[in-house]
């Protein structure tokens, strides 16, 4: 065996085991550290994929987002007028409202909603690690919000992650302003 040989089967093999040990799952430290995983991150990133083409596509009559959701997960405005000046505002909670959120469950996916023929685009997502999960924050762009062919930014997330039998599912998603996260002197009064 040449030496090159030698050396790209060496490598084969380090990446062989490296990618056998990083499969077994989390260590105890790294459950206990509330530290996440490199199959946490993307299975976190995953989710919110799902989310993206949950609530674009009422997909499954809405379930295939509220699925995404834990039993009791929670959808919050703090992005819409009313939503701000609230303080923030469940606009739906469980299962059955979620789907129904998007359109889908008692609604059957029959009623055009305002962001029907928009796509959700979401950028820059930080995944945090808690001990009961993780947080995140991530940025919403919309294509086609202000007619054709637009694309805006329309605020963000900031969600709470949690591990379930089923995977990871958000537990709570607030939909902030454009400015939610902005140095304070760089803020505006309305956060747009």
């Amino acid at each position: 065996m040449t030496t090159t040989a030698r050396a790209i089967l060496g490598v084969a093999t380090a990446l062989a085991i490296g990618f056998a040990v990083g499969r077994g799952g989390p260590s105890n430290v790294e459950a206990q550290s509330g530290a996440l995983t490199a199959q946490d991150y993307q299975d976190i990133t995953q989710l919110i994929n799902r989310y993206a083409y949950g609530i674009d596509t009422c997909g499954n009559n809405g379930y295939d987002y509220a699925n995404v959701f834990t039993e009791d997960g929670v959808f919050i405005d703090r992005n819409s007028d009313g939503g701000y000046a609230a303080g923030g505002r469940v606009l739906a909670k469980g299962r059955e409202a979620l789907a129904t959120l998007v359109g889908g469950g008692s609604r059957g996916c029959e009623t055009k909603l305002v962001w029907t023929d928009w796509s959700h685009l979401m950028l820059n997502h930080e995944i945090t690690p808690t001990a009961g999960g993780a947080t995140g924050r991530i940025y919403l762009v919309q294509l086609g919000m202000t007619g054709p062919g637009s694309v805006a930014r329309h605020g963000g997330y900031e969600d709470v992650y949690v591990r379930t039998a089923e995977g990871w599912r958000i537990q709570s998603r607030t939909h902030v302003r454009n400015k939610a996260w902005h140095a304070e002197k760089l803020r505006t009064p309305d956060l747009n």
